[in-house]
């Protein structure tokens, strides 16, 4: 699979696609970065059904917003002996965490997949809910990655 930088308009119709296979919204947040570097990686995309639906609970925090920090983990995490984390990691983190108050939780007054879907979980209102937060994280997520020189990296094992 080659590497694509899609428009808006693909990245919302691949979202649509994820969702109506089953997919979680942290596993659509991993897969969109698993297409844009031309990967796929089933492995993780199953760890990270773990993390969707606020853990599977609804009670717990955003699966937009750990699937995001996976992804930036992803980038910038210490994966085999060999690697180092990278010294940015954690600003990244505490950026897209920032990001994530400022624009979802203020929004939604939380953090937690209940506090922003709340009965609305499965319902075509939520759907739309978290389509829009999964589009607008995915968007921040790449300019964080853009700004720490992350997304002119192609291999992944070097580290900044």
């Amino acid at each position: 699979m080659a590497a694509h930088q899609k428009t808006a308009d693909e990245l919302v119709t691949r979202m649509i696609e994820l969702a109506e296979k089953n997919y979680n919204c942290s596993q659509i947040m991993m897969i969109l970065a698993l297409e844009q570097e031309g990967r796929e990686n089933p492995g993780l995309v199953r760890a990270m059904s773990g993390l969707g639906d606020g853990c599977g609970f609804f009670k717990e925090t955003c699966g937009i917003m750990t699937g995001a920090a996976s992804i930036l983990a992803w980038y910038a995490g210490k994966g085999a002996d060999d690697e180092t984390e990278s010294e940015k990691l954690l600003p990244m983190l505490e950026d897209l965490g920032d990001w994530f108050q400022q624009e979802i939780a203020a929004k939604y007054s939380g953090t937690r997949c209940n506090d922003i879907v709340g009965d609305l979980v499965g319902t075509e209102s939520g759907k739309q809910i978290c389509g829009t937060i999964i589009f607008q994280t995915f968007g921040r997520v790449n300019e964080i990655l853009a700004e720490n020189g992350f997304h002119q990296q192609r291999d992944r094992r070097i580290v900044l």
